[in-house]
């Protein structure tokens, strides 16, 4: 799996490769751009009075990394032939982190534009995943990765409190527009955003959406600039991923002006390059809040 094998896709171009996994007899999905190895089955080292869904630490050449078992994570019973798993080394918000799955089939190249929206009659399971993918008469989910870590690990996601170090805010009268697919990261942005002082925020939940909405303006004859004075995108969003909406954006003669941050947990050394190339303005990796809120300062005080 690794990255220098042509599997990365052009940016902005609404596709992704998603490797498949397997849970017992339900078909998974995880984004092939936060997979660095797939690995078979090693001794793992428990930790004393860690998260039920924490397996323990392994070492992979010479990194302890942490082991996460999905099956536990979602409720689903344990795998029926432990020989046969699979280990997935993935890479999101900084952090390398090991998920314990039964199988893992398959690559596939899909648009954005096939992956639906969770339907919230789906109750708990919504919260779980990020999209849903019909496929081979069958459907194919996928998983918020950064949803199941945070429920490890709280401290790992955005938190208000780190904005203390940037001490009293003023309150602003600027408007942000947020584009983010995760109903708990919008609402934990907009409420952070809030302490820093930005408290007119609007959000949609995926570049289609928000696209559609800043078409809207123009048609109705609004001036852009007076509407919004920035926008936050995440990249992994259905329908329209972050990298396109911004490719859009800034192709857009009415639009262009506006300034982007990319504000993702797929920001890397590797693949800040991606951004870049789509004009983004900034980018700031997930969670690091005080980051983003100095990089807002920046483009619109």
């Amino acid at each position: 799996m690794k990255q220098d094998q042509g599997i990365l896709l052009e940016s902005g171009t609404n596709e992704l490769e998603i490797v498949e996994f397997g849970i017992g007899h339900n078909r998974f999905g995880i984004n092939v751009i936060k997979v660095k190895e797939i690995l078979n089955p090693q001794p793992v080292t428990k930790i004393p009075h860690s998260h039920k869904s924490v397996e323990g630490i392994i070492e992979i050449r010479g990194e302890v990394v942490p082991v996460v078992d999905v099956a536990h994570a979602l409720g689903f019973p344990p795998s029926e032939n432990p020989k046969q798993d699979k280990f997935i080394l993935a890479e999101f918000n900084k952090t390398k982190i090991v998920f314990h799955v039964h199988t893992v089939t398959q690559i596939h190249r899909i648009s954005w534009e096939q992956i639906e929206k969770p339907n919230k009659m789906y109750q708990g399971l919504e919260t779980q995943i990020t999209g849903v993918i019909k496929m081979d008469n069958d459907m194919l989910l996928l998983l918020d990765f950064e949803k199941v870590v945070a429920d490890i690990n709280p401290e790992s996601s955005i938190n208000a409190e780190q904005l203390r170090e940037l001490g009293q805010r003023d309150r602003s009268q600027k408007k942000i527009l947020i584009a983010e697919d995760s109903g708990m990261l919008r609402a934990m942005l907009q409420e952070t955003l809030s302490e820093a002082g930005y408290e007119h925020t609007i959000s949609f939940e995926d570049g289609k959406e928000a696209f559609k909405h800043l078409e809207d303006l123009l048609e109705e004859g609004k001036t852009i600039e007076e509407e919004y004075q920035l926008i936050i995108t995440d990249i992994e969003m259905p329908r329209m991923d972050g990298h396109h909406f911004t490719r859009l954006i800034k192709n857009h003669s009415d639009l262009s002006k506006l300034p982007v941050v990319i504000f993702s947990s797929l920001i890397t050394d590797d693949l800040r390059h991606k951004g870049e190339i789509v004009g983004a303005d900034a980018q700031v990796s997930k969670p690091e809040i005080v980051e983003l809120v100095k990089i807002i300062d920046h483009h619109i005080l």
